[in-house]
């Protein structure tokens, strides 16, 4: 199994947070990551798929994927 990369580590930490203004999620997507949201989410949902981020912070991933689904 690979490891989680530091990025990936990082996306599933940031979906911890809660956002309270319009758009403030995607402009610290833009800030923190250097993408748009659209692509931000592409890996997200990828991501989310991996058993290794399964692994990793299992709680999250069954709430991104319920989300989601």
């Amino acid at each position: 199994m690979v490891a989680l990369s530091e990025q990936e580590r990082e996306i599933l930490a940031f979906e911890h947070l809660r956002w309270s203004a319009s758009g403030a999620k995607e402009e610290e997507i833009r800030r923190r990551f250097g993408v748009e949201p659209w692509r931000y989410f592409q890996q997200l949902n990828a991501l989310i798929e991996r058993p290794e981020a399964q692994e990793a912070d299992p709680a999250m991933v069954r709430i991104l994927r319920e989300r989601r689904d």
